[in-house]
């Protein structure tokens, strides 16, 4: 069972699942807090907080399975000679966070890498694979 790198399309399909997982997310946070406090809750905090859990859910899915929820859908996993640790986990982290704030470069660079790989893939020493259909029961 041979994986082939993960092309432009499904990663950019499997970021927009794990997107609208993370919406739901802080969408439930914010309506713990507001419910809590009774009022709007804003700033530096709130904001600390929504990507305290952006992390968290990044990092425990990375770790714990090796793919995203958006990931499994699509059939993708991060692939990496060594295994997936705190340290791998940051410097992915930091390359999403780049490859993002630079107009979403880093992904765009999928296109031009021999290796479809993110700078996130290549700050980390990861690449993301997408698994052939399984066969169909007979």
């Amino acid at each position: 069972m041979n994986s082939q790198p993960a092309g432009f399309i499904v990663r950019v399909m499997a970021m927009i699942y794990d997107a609208l997982v993370v919406l739901g997310i802080w969408v439930f946070t914010i309506v713990i807090l507001v419910t809590i406090r009774g009022d709007a809750v804003i700033g530096a905090w709130v904001q600390s907080l929504l990507f305290i859990e952006l992390f968290a859910f990044f990092t425990y899915f990375w770790i714990k399975r090796g793919q995203t929820v958006g990931m499994l859908a699509w059939r993708l996993r991060i692939v990496s000679t060594e295994p997936m640790s705190l340290r791998r986990v940051l410097l992915r982290f930091i390359g999403a966070l780049l490859g993002a704030a630079c107009l979403f470069l880093g992904y765009v660079w999928i296109l031009f890498d021999g290796e479809r790989r993110s700078w996130s893939d290549l700050l980390s020493g990861t690449q993301v694979v997408r698994d052939p259909k399984p066969p169909k029961p007979s």
